[in-house]
């Protein structure tokens, strides 16, 4: 922004920033300890088309044309203001992001993702007997005493039994952990569905399960695993990386939300609450940060 001159009083100033406006250059005008008038233009590149607008208006600035653009710049100007209306709408604190988009109050892909979690804790006897929903865990396992035993190589998925790479999502172990993972998925799904798409929600779920689940498979050498976390994980990488680089998304969350989320990765890595998939939950939060990131570039 820089000044390109001063007129002698506010009236004079206001009518040649109405005109300024009006020909799609924005500025302000500003009282000077001399009681002049400054003229601000924001942008640099048209600093010498308004310098040359300036040099005119000082000519003859009791020219009808000028006085009459005060109404088209009010016009206008009320135009903008909704658009700002519109764009600020966008950009709710966080008590509003959880708009209901059904009567459950939740995204109706969200509701689909709850409900199928709680039917498949109810198959597996509330996470106690998680054999009886071994078909959506990655691999076929069985139980050799005290070990755990299966065949390498993911040979169902090799036969086309494709869906094991994103059912054990839908595997949790304890009432906490369908609770808090079902928690979260309500307020970060709904969240995606309400300022994004449910299209969107969907290719997320489906990439971050399929990768935070391999992750744990191949880095995590285990079978039995399950749970939503990798995924919530992603959903939380994504909105904390979108709305960060494109606060115009909608996506917005708290800082001590995001502090409380990177604390409970450190605990869980640090083997304080038993046995986690972490692999799970740090492949999904890159893959959710990337995804996030990459798609705010276009908006920058």
């Amino acid at each position: 922004m820089r000044v390109i001159g001063q007129l002698a009083n506010e009236n004079l100033a206001r009518t040649f920033g109405d005109y300024l406006y009006v020909q799609g250059i924005e500025n302000k005008v500003e009282s000077q300890p001399d009681g002049a008038w400054a003229v601000w233009v924001n942008d640099e590149d048209k600093l010498e088309s308004s310098t040359k607008l300036l040099e005119q208006f000082r000519a003859n600035p009791t020219d009808p044309s000028y006085q009459s653009q005060a109404k088209t710049a009010a016009n206008l100007r009320a135009e903008s203001e909704k658009s700002q209306e519109a764009w600020r709408k966008r950009l709710k604190d966080r008590r509003h992001l959880f708009r209901p988009l059904t009567g459950y109050g939740v995204g109706p892909l969200t509701f689909v993702l709850i409900f199928a979690s709680v039917v498949v804790f109810f198959l597996s006897r509330f996470g106690e007997q998680t054999e009886r929903v071994a078909f959506l865990s990655i691999t076929q396992w069985w139980t050799d005493g005290a070990f755990v035993r299966w065949n390498g190589g993911l040979p169902e998925i090799q036969h086309g039994q494709i869906w094991r790479l994103f059912t054990p999502i839908f595997i949790h172990m304890s009432l906490i952990h369908i609770f808090f993972n079902m928690w979260w998925l309500r307020d970060l799904g709904s969240m995606i569905e309400a300022r994004q798409s449910t299209l969107l929600l969907g290719l997320l779920v489906l990439v971050t399960a399929a990768g935070s689940n391999l992750g744990q498979y191949w880095l995590g050498h285990s079978v039995t695993f399950g749970g939503m976390s990798g995924v919530l994980y992603g959903l939380f990488g994504y909105i904390w990386m979108r709305g960060k680089f494109d606060p115009a998304s909608g996506l917005f969350l708290h800082p001590t939300t995001v502090t409380m989320m990177l604390v409970w990765l450190v605990v869980c890595y640090a083997g304080l609450v038993g046995n986690i998939g972490n692999t799970a939950h740090v492949v999904g939060l890159i893959m959710g940060m990337a995804w996030g990131y990459l798609s705010s570039l276009r908006y920058r």
